[in-house]
């Protein structure tokens, strides 16, 4: 394999986000195949012009069907609003080109579905932008899990916070619609909380929720005095059942005043608790039952290069990762399992769990009733 070529679609926050990620992962990792990055797509055209030549791009398009038919263009990236994540990355796998896809997959479950069949067909490695999963921290989280260091995993508890939609002023926005955005914290922010809850304990067999929309109506921020309905959920709380037999509680806010990034999980087992906090994503706490009483309490635990890939970025502990770092990681995964011949963590098969998920936890949340997935 000489070399992959990389078409990003979208240049915000996660747009940028990957162009930092493809070029940087050579360079971290090493071992992974060349890359080059071959075409940016965003309109209108001058716009794509500037940062595809910000970005480091070869070249650039205000279309996004001529990235995806491009002959260079091995790995189409999407980091589009939601609407129309489906569409594009349908059209990339009938294209014969691997995915590398922002959450959530798309806006429904029979969507989400349908383009797990397409890659299922076609091939094509596919991954989905959970990037929290691919911290050291948690990755150490789950080893500890593993060896036994909590015993028998017994409870669950999970937070997700941030507050981009606390002020009631806030301009109206296509977040705020089913046709545009789909669910509202649960597919924005929710579905990081499952992918970590299931990382930790396994998938998820049954629910019972409740949901609330804070602020029901918007601002059109135009200075007039239109305001239009929030069409999807501020908060959204879970009682959860794992297949397993564990039992879980979940909860979700976008209006959540002073939360930036807070995604917080406990997992109780019956020798000790983990707990982290991705505000402090360089940081897990442990607890162990062992020893005299007078000498157990929770143990920091600082990422360095003991925990793997934390050392291919930094020699030393301390000095700290950061979140674009994480994406970094996610796409060497996509490489290697392109490299290996193998399925990417998470591909789509394993995001449609989560989406599962967030959207049984919508639908009990309308209806008031237990759902079983």
């Amino acid at each position: 394999m000489d070399s992959l070529g990389i078409g990003l679609i979208g240049t915000g926050f996660m747009g940028k986000c990957h162009a930092l990620a493809y070029g940087s992962v050579k360079a971290v990792f090493g071992d992974v195949p060349d890359i080059q990055l071959e075409v940016l797509c965003d309109v209108p055209a001058d716009k794509a012009e500037a940062l595809g030549n910000q970005f480091g791009f070869a070249r650039s398009t205000d279309n996004w069907e001529d990235l995806i038919a491009d002959p260079k263009v091995d790995i189409v990236c999407i980091t589009t609003p939601n609407k129309v994540h489906k569409e594009m990355a349908m059209a990339a796998l009938d294209a014969g080109k691997h995915v590398h896809l922002e959450k959530p997959m798309a806006l429904t479950l029979q969507d989400s579905t349908a383009m797990l069949e397409l890659a299922s067909k076609t091939g094509a490695k596919t991954i989905v932008g959970y990037n929290y999963l691919h911290n050291p921290a948690i990755a150490h989280a789950r080893k500890l899990i593993s060896d036994g260091a909590i015993g028998r995993i017994v409870h669950f508890r999970g937070m997700v916070d941030e507050d981009y939609q606390a002020d009631p002023d806030l301009a109206w926005t296509w977040r705020a619609t089913r046709e545009g955005a789909g669910l509202g914290t649960l597919g924005d922010l929710g579905c990081h909380l499952i992918s970590l809850a299931v990382a930790m304990v396994g998938p998820i067999e049954s629910l019972i929720a409740e949901t609330k929309t804070v602020h029901v109506t918007r601002p059109m921020g135009d200075g007039s005095d239109e305001h239009r309905p929030v069409e999807n959920e501020d908060i959204a709380s879970a009682l959860l059942t794992f297949a397993n037999g564990v039992h879980g509680v979940f909860s979700t806010s976008r209006s959540a005043w002073g939360r930036k990034s807070y995604i917080s999980f406990e997992v109780h087992g019956t020798e000790g608790m983990i707990t982290f906090d991705q505000e402090r994503m360089n940081e897990l706490r442990l607890y162990q039952n062992k020893g005299p009483l007078s000498e157990q309490g929770f143990k920091t635990l600082l990422s360095g290069p003991a925990h793997p890939p934390y050392g291919q970025f930094v020699p030393a502990p301390g000095h700290q990762l950061g979140f674009n770092d994480l994406k970094v990681i996610e796409a060497n995964e996509l490489l290697r399992a392109i490299q290996d011949d193998r399925p990417a963590v998470p591909s789509f098969s394993e995001a449609l769990h989560f989406e599962e998920v967030i959207h049984a936890i919508a639908q009990s949340g309308a209806t008031g009733k237990p759902v079983k997935l």
